[in-house]
């Protein structure tokens, strides 16, 4: 987010100024960051300004966006676009606030000095999303139990989430007698090859990393699975919703109105080396019946019964 007048752009206690920096959005993950803001005081266009700055999927425009933000002195800039969004962000600054949503440790990762007391300029909230990507694995076995070969796609220019995601995938699929197979796109471009690639291959299923740049074309990669008849599982609900088999990761409510809720706390003074990094833990599993017929897959009751939400 960034400034949209002269007046934000000031920065009096009245009209702040918010740095949406992100390579794309969903309805639900705003509609989350904005209850948090209200719950802690601001109504865009009332009291804070906002402007949103995309790299739509991009993550070489992110520098350049980061350094526009600060260029334009925001009072936070809240990096929304996950670990590469975060990492220009902190590239960009080591004075104004920056609260972040990632899906990798914080620490390990050099974002923060520690989860309690994050000691710079730059706190906000981490989801589990790479963490349980096995799980999702286990899920196709239950969907698919005559399953033998699983691809995942990575983006390639994305290893700080590509890397271990595949690793702890793997590990998981070896566990159950599965193959793995690894496929990578990091443009639109590499669609084509990637579904030509899953085809040849007979693959049984595919696991979407939860990298920004395969979030920002997530119901374009759904339409494909099913235009391709390949079951697939993802971490965002508008995969499922736009046709995608499953889906199992962090719940967007939970995920981002804390990053709102955080933004706004900083807005009114407080400091984000004060301010604790949050973890969102609730994963929510949805099933699209409707692709599953069309699939010819039947879902078992227990697992049916365990889903958040049913598409019919």
């Amino acid at each position: 987010m960034a400034a949209r007048g002269a007046r934000a752009a000031a920065g009096d206690a009245g009209h702040r100024v918010l740095g949406w920096h992100c390579p794309d959005v969903y309805a639900d993950r705003l509609r989350a960051f904005r209850q948090g803001l209200k719950e802690a005081g601001y109504v865009d266009g009332q009291n804070v300004e906002i402007e949103y700055l995309w790299a739509e999927g991009h993550n070489d425009r992110l520098p350049d966006l980061a350094a526009e933000l600060v260029r334009r002195q925001v009072a936070v800039i809240v990096a929304a676009g996950g670990t590469p969004s975060t990492l220009a962000a902190k590239a960009a600054t080591a004075t104004i606030p920056v609260v972040f949503g990632v899906a990798v440790d914080p620490v390990e990762l050099g974002l923060v000095a520690s989860l309690n007391r994050p000691g710079g300029n730059l706190t906000g909230v981490t989801n589990i999303n790479v963490e349980v990507g096995p799980k999702r694995v286990e899920l196709l076995r239950e969907l698919l139990p005559s399953a033998t070969l699983i691809a995942v796609l990575v983006n390639p220019t994305n290893p700080i989430i590509g890397e271990p995601f595949v690793r702890d995938l793997e590990a998981a699929a070896r566990t159950l007698g599965l193959k793995v197979q690894v496929l990578h796109a990091s443009t639109e471009r590499d669609f084509d090859t990637v579904f030509a690639t899953l085809v040849q291959l007979r693959a049984d299923a595919l696991v979407t990393s939860p990298d920004q740049f395969l979030t920002s074309r997530i119901e374009q990669l759904a339409q494909l699975t099913l235009f391709h008849r390949i079951p697939a599982i993802s971490q965002l609900r508008q995969f499922t919703a736009a046709g995608g088999l499953a889906s199992y990761g962090s719940s967007e409510t939970e995920y981002y109105r804390p990053v709102g809720i955080y933004t706004g706390r900083i807005l009114k003074g407080e400091k984000p080396s004060d301010l604790p990094v949050l973890r969102s833990s609730k994963v929510e599993l949805i099933i699209n019946l409707k692709t599953a017929r069309t699939l010819g897959i039947t879902v078992p009751l227990p697992l049916s019964g365990r889903a958040d939400e049913l598409i019919e």
